[in-house]
């Protein structure tokens, strides 16, 4: 038996696919199911039911699953223990942030990083949310900070960040006489917002039926200036409107709210040194805000 063959049969039981499958362990579909087969043999039973439209396990194939994940697992801790005491002297991380990420320090985090790894390779990539949490599931990143509204599915995510979202109008506007909005109130007025894809668009879609944006910037700092030359309300994160506190009134609308997170697969990183960076991400060692 070896582990490559329990690896495919994990994949296989949560795929319900031998193409997803292979396509996830990164072999033709042939090979799969060859080493499956193999399994099989060796078990004296067969582990899938091949015989509809997808893929499902036998009765046998289910009692074997969870000890199959298991000795998957317990490799992974050791070859991560190892990896550990050596230092990690080697791999690679791919590693994705949002456009803007507020006072949040993550060059701060990668520097840290890379000081106690210099032998793994970092890139980073920016993209708006929805388009890093794919790229998460896809396995081209291995860690993320997004930006949402809703928990995506198919990852874990470390909050960092829990903020209001404020409505900002010069103070000559009429709504500067308000200290809240209704979400029926928001989707009424034309908006500045980020775009869609976005945690804070994300956050406003959901509370308010059909809002009309009518200017959108990729930057929230954008998003108050173009506020301040009285384009209109904007969409802004609290501690953003304070800065801009003597150009700016602020309204709340409750329920209006974001969060940003470090995201990465639900299943785990596949490297050691991705798996390395997400823990460390989890600590204590390193400070995100400077």
């Amino acid at each position: 038996m070896e582990l490559r063959q329990l690896e495919y049969f994990v994949a296989v039981a949560e795929e319900a696919s031998f193409t997803r499958a292979a396509q996830r362990v990164h072999v033709a579909q042939p090979a799969v199911s060859a080493q499956i087969r193999r399994l099989e043999r060796e078990f004296g039973q067969e582990l899938l039911d091949r015989s509809g439209r997808t893929v499902r396990l036998t009765e046998v194939g289910a009692a074997v699953l969870p000890f199959a994940r298991a000795a998957l697992s317990a490799v992974s801790d050791a070859r991560l223990a190892v990896d550990e005491l050596t230092g990690l002297l080697r791999g690679r991380v791919a590693v994705g942030m949002i456009t803007s990420c507020g006072s949040l320090d993550l060059p701060a985090l990668l520097a840290a990083f890379h000081e106690r790894h210099p032998g793994i390779e970092i890139t980073l990539a920016e993209a708006n949310s929805d388009e890093l949490v794919r790229s998460l599931l896809s396995g081209d990143l291995d860690l993320a900070l997004i930006g949402y509204a809703t928990p995506p599915d198919g990852v874990t995510l470390r909050v960092v960040v829990d903020e209001q979202l404020v409505v900002a109008v010069l103070p000559s506007s009429p709504l500067a006489r308000r200290r809240s909005l209704s979400a029926k109130e928001l989707s009424r007025l034309s908006l500045i917002s980020l775009p869609s894809g976005t945690g804070m668009r994300a956050a406003l879609d959901d509370l308010a039926a059909r809002p009309h944006v009518a200017f959108e910037a990729s930057d929230p700092t954008m998003l108050a200036e173009l506020a301040c030359r009285g384009l209109g309300p904007a969409i802004l994160p609290s501690s953003l409107a304070a800065a801009y506190a003597d150009r700016l009134h602020a309204i709340v609308v409750p329920g209006l709210r974001s969060y940003l997170a470090f995201a990465w697969r639900a299943t785990g990183p596949s490297s050691p040194a991705a798996r390395a960076l997400v823990a460390f991400s989890n600590s204590d060692d390193f400070t995100l805000t400077p």
